[in-house]
């Protein structure tokens, strides 16, 4: 009988799983391009609670989809049900290869960047560092899903009080500054929500803030290991979404509170300008610490998810069998794991990720498009019957479909070189399944059958 994976993750770890892995280093850092984009504080505030809703938007129609499909490989399983299996073989290409593994080498390089403030490396050890984190959390995850979230679980709760931190320091002491110091004046949202004054800088911040956001789909990778599924997942997204938003928005208010938006608009390190601003010389220790924790955090989560596709696709015969087959005692995909630790390391050694990620990372929208469509798609099957259902349906699919567009279109438009580079990397393997796997696939090696 094939080995089956273990339910050990709770309403509590998905949330964690959800809201530490879209917390890693871009808040840190990131609002400085939306504050010099769009410089108001109306709409500096504006463009993140859009983006919010816009991600909240992709994680309800995941949230139905993953009650529909409770099984382990999320974005894979749905597009693989609502278009093709080629469809869904495509995004775990994207993901192995270039996505998921570059963004684990990216995530990894931060991480050592910042840890390197207490322990000074130079590029070699900065190197190590990243790849050790990589090995270190891929054998805590090797050794157990129950391992892997409750390490997701206290990272994600750290880093959150130290937010909440950041902000409660920030209002009690930090020096008081003129919310219209430097900037222009807000701009009138009524004429943003209805159209009328969405000019095209507030735009390509709405874009820069999207990717803040980035990694709200992962939970649904671990349908098969997640209690009731088809409650805890939507529950899980509702909240983990909510929750990082509202730490966004409120860690942008404590930015304006102690920096003149004019600094905050070119500064390379915000949170850390604003920790000085507040707690001087210590400033820079304390967000190293912190950017350290939320990045390791987030690089955890990261590392359990992926290889729940690999799993996946192999049990469809869309990967090679040894990547489908769970530890006889660890109930993980300790291939797919193994694997996914060696690519993602090559990746950080060669430095090659930098590349490859920034070419492709734009890609997983219109993919996100795709899931969105599939929904519709399945809406229409008379076969298809979620145990949770959309509300604001077709509204909220057609909002995100178009708002995944934008940001793909924005893309091309702005690079087109490298992003018609990153589409023929996607691109490149529908050879493969066409060739080798369309016309003979292997026979599925596992069930999905759990404890």
């Amino acid at each position: 009988m094939p080995r089956a994976l273990t339910r050990s993750i709770t309403l509590l770890h998905a949330t964690a799983l959800v809201a530490g892995t879209i917390i890693g280093a871009s808040i840190f850092v990131q609002p400085s391009a939306i504050v010099g984009a769009v410089p108001s504080v109306g709409a500096v505030y504006l463009v993140w609670i859009v983006s919010g809703g816009l991600t909240l938007f992709g994680a309800l129609i995941a949230a139905e989809l993953a009650s529909a499909y409770p099984t382990a490989g999320g974005v894979y399983v749905f597009l693989k049900e609502s278009f093709s299996p080629g469809i869904g073989f495509l995004w775990g290409w994207a993901m192995f290869w270039t996505m998921h593994t570059g963004i684990i080498a990216a995530i990894a390089t931060v991480f050592a960047q910042y840890a390197a403030y207490f322990i000074p490396v130079g590029d070699v050890g900065l190197k190590l560092l990243a790849v050790g984190a990589i090995a270190t959390l891929s054998g805590v995850n090797y050794l157990g899903v129950r391992q892997g979230s409750a390490v997701q679980t206290s990272f994600t709760i750290a880093k959150i009080t130290a937010i909440i931190a950041i902000i409660a320091v920030a209002f009690i002491l930090g020096p008081r500054e003129s919310l219209t110091t430097g900037v222009a004046a807000p701009i009138d949202a009524t004429r943003v929500a209805s159209g009328g004054g969405m000019s095209h800088a507030f735009a390509l911040a709405l874009v820069a803030s999207l990717f803040a956001f980035g990694g709200w789909h992962i939970v649904t990778y671990t349908a098969e290991e997640t209690q009731e599924p088809e409650r805890t997942i939507p529950r899980a997204l509702l909240i983990g979404v909510i929750l990082v938003t509202a730490c966004y928005v409120a860690l942008n208010a404590a930015y304006f509170h102690v920096l003149p938006s004019t600094r905050i608009a070119t500064s390379t390190r915000v949170a850390a300008d604003a920790a000085d601003a507040v707690l001087g010389a210590g400033g820079a220790a304390f967000m190293s610490a912190l950017v350290a924790i939320s990045t390791f955090g987030a690089l955890n989560g990261i590392i359990l998810a992926g290889p729940r596709v690999y799993m996946s696709m192999a049990r469809d015969g869309m990967l090679f069998r040894w990547a489908g087959e769970i530890h006889r005692n660890f109930r993980t995909p300790h291939r797919a794991i193994v694997a996914q630790t060696i690519w993602a390391a090559v990746l950080v050694v060669t430095g090659s990720y930098r590349s490859l990620f920034t070419r492709v990372v734009y890609t997983e929208w219109i993919f996100f498009a795709l899931m969105a469509a599939g929904l519709m798609r399945l809406r229409s099957r008379s076969e298809y019957s979620p145990a949770y259902r959309l509300r604001g349906y077709p509204l909220i699919p057609v909002v995100f479909i178009l708002s995944s567009l934008y940001i793909v279109i924005n893309q091309v438009i702005s690079e087109p070189v490298n992003s018609v580079t990153g589409i023929l990397l996607v691109a490149a393997g529908w050879p493969i399944y066409y060739f080798w796997l369309r016309k003979s696939p292997p026979p599925r090696t596992a069930t999905a059958d759990v404890d």
